[in-house]
């Protein structure tokens, strides 16, 4: 199919890639920065299954108490941390928080 000739269209198709490309390198930056920061505790998976997350006893994203956290308090956690949690909010700004909130969620499902 060939690229579309109205320069609306094109526009647009532009514009859907771009927010897709922009949307997958957060993605990526976020998942790395969860590996590097949450997994030795929360897990790959987010299941907190993990040696030291059993032993601090974290809980999974996917358990209902976690689930039921607004996005306000969930970022909270990030930002301020939690027990043994520390916090992030002087290493990652705010859309880096709201990025890491997306993967956290994302891995509750």
């Amino acid at each position: 199919m060939p690229f579309p000739s109205h320069p609306a269209v094109r526009l647009a198709v532009v514009a859907v890639v771009l927010l897709f490309a922009s949307s997958v390198r957060a993605d990526d930056k976020s998942a790395g920065a969860y590996r590097q920061k949450c997994a030795a505790c929360h897990g790959p998976d987010g299941k907190a299954q993990t040696p030291a997350g059993k032993n601090l006893g974290v809980r999974s994203f996917g358990d209902p108490a976690v689930a039921k956290m607004t996005d306000t308090e969930l970022s909270a956690v990030i930002e301020k941390g939690k027990g043994k949690m520390p916090s992030y909010g002087k290493s990652m700004n705010a859309d880096e928080v709201k990025a890491m909130l997306a993967f956290v969620r994302s891995l509750g499902k």
